[in-house]
């Protein structure tokens, strides 16, 4: 007996001391719902029409640094482009997560282009939005490769991505921010000529105040990113929150959440709210709250929900009306 409690002891001491046993368990549990997804997108993949331009390394030094490339064949060499960052709450997630979506928005006309990063524990903040900014430096630098028009991008995300995505966009149009993060932007604000956030998280002090099971998961998950456990507190809790950070020179922004999301009623409608205010265009796509079926967290890419369907269509004519000027 006394040795089980030693050993109770000696975890307790583990898990309160480091994230990473916590983190390990959140990043398996995300990894099977993330399969679940693509193989729920996938039969909605297009077979042919597009091309896969292959992967490129963007950074030296670490295999997370990688991009993989999409195109409609036949497409041109300069097409406006989407950039997307993956979600998995910081710790988890990669670039072919959101592959059959991505595909799907280059049979409609685009480049798309998913991204790597490094997630934490393995690296901490702000190591993955420095690694995401010098990504889109390589797209611009290999736009002709990837058939990318720089000055027709759009950055997108889901999730913790819709959240980088918005700490880029805030990055490139505020200069007292990038002066905050220490970053000078890869891109001009003239080169991105939108946004499509889904499902993120934008004010984290509203998330430091949760309580319960999914309060525990998202800041063990923000403990292991960050690399402090009191992380509200710090720099990274300030500046993550790009709520504060956003201007009027934010560019259009799609932004959506299902209804069966509480981070919807927590971020998505606050951020959509805050971005109003400033006067820059919204495309705001929510449900009523019994809306029927509930629509869960990352409903965009179940797109066996005819809601899903009807965002996607929606969110295609977001890119189509921000990109259609040369």
């Amino acid at each position: 007996m006394l040795a089980v409690v030693v050993v109770a002891l000696a975890v307790a001491v583990v898990v309160q001391a480091t994230p990473w046993p916590a983190a390990l368990l959140i990043r398996s549990v995300f990894a099977k719902g993330a399969a679940d997804t693509v193989a729920e997108m996938t039969p909605y993949a297009p077979s042919t029409g597009v091309d896969a331009l292959g992967d490129f390394a963007y950074a030296d030094g670490s295999p997370d640094t990688t991009l993989a490339a999409y195109s409609p064949t036949g497409g041109g060499d300069a097409l406006p482009t989407v950039v997307w960052i993956h979600g998995g709450a910081w710790i988890s997630g990669q670039a072919s997560n959101v592959e059959p979506y991505l595909q799907i928005l280059a049979a409609r006309g685009y480049t798309t282009i998913a991204l790597n990063y490094t997630v934490g524990p393995e690296a901490t903040y702000p190591a993955a939005v420095t690694q995401l900014n010098t990504a889109l430096g390589y797209i611009v630098d290999h736009a002709g490769e990837l058939r990318v028009d720089p000055d027709r991008i759009v950055l997108a995300g889901d999730s913790a991505g819709a959240q980088l995505a918005s700490q880029l966009g805030a990055l490139i149009t505020n200069p007292q921010y990038a002066g905050l993060l220490g970053i000078t932007p890869a891109l001009a604000p003239e080169n991105v000529r939108g946004m499509v956030l889904n499902c993120g998280v934008y004010d984290l002090q509203r998330m430091a105040d949760l309580t319960g099971i999914a309060s525990w998961g998202f800041k063990t998950a923000l403990w292991a990113y960050t690399g402090t456990k009191d992380w509200s507190a710090t720099y990274a809790g300030s500046t993550m929150s790009t709520i504060d950070f956003v201007t009027s020179d934010f560019p259009p922004t799609y932004i959506s959440g299902g209804n069966g999301d509480d981070l919807t009623w927590l971020q998505s409608v606050p951020m959509a709210q805050r971005l109003q205010s400033l006067d820059v265009p919204v495309t705001p796509v929510f449900w009523p709250h019994d809306h029927e079926p509930a629509l869960p967290h990352e409903y965009q890419f179940h797109l066996d929900y005819a809601d899903a369907q009807s965002a996607l269509e929606d969110t295609v004519a977001f890119l189509d009306e921000v990109t259609s000027n040369p």
